[in-house]
């Protein structure tokens, strides 16, 4: 599984763990396809984010101008978390790829050029209080 279908796996993890309270492995399970198998890149992304969400969020809520987090779309949400756990805790990825795969992430998961540019925003103020 390369990084690419590790993010889109985690980010569907990360809905379902919010939208259904089921455990990281079992919402990892639950988007794998039938023989597929997880990745490490794709359990420290789902525990990664689920361990320091509160953290993450804060730095969110500091980024988010006129809005809060509970107000941004389930989808985007968990993008922006996964995205922030990559920039902030996983140092082997520059936070620039982090960004742009969000941005990826976000247009793919809507088909429209929007909440890319929403993301693209969001993240870049959480870089500049990481870096």
């Amino acid at each position: 599984m390369n990084r690419r279908v590790a993010r889109i796996k985690a980010v569907q993890s990360l809905y379902q763990v919010e939208m259904t309270a089921v455990e990281p492995d079992e919402a990892i399970n639950n988007v794998l396809e039938e023989d597929e198998e997880g990745s490490p890149f794709l359990s420290n992304l789902v525990h990664g984010t689920v361990d320091h969400i509160a953290e993450i969020d804060q730095m969110l809520e500091a980024a988010l101008e006129n809005w809060s987090i509970s107000r941004v779309s389930r989808v985007d949400r968990a993008i922006l978390r996964m995205a922030t756990y990559e920039m902030k805790w996983l140092d082997d990825i520059p936070v620039n790829v982090s960004i742009n795969e969000a941005i990826d992430l976000a247009k793919g998961f809507t088909g429209e050029e929007e909440p890319g540019k929403f993301v693209n925003g969001v993240l870049s103020k959480v870089a500049k209080t990481i870096q």
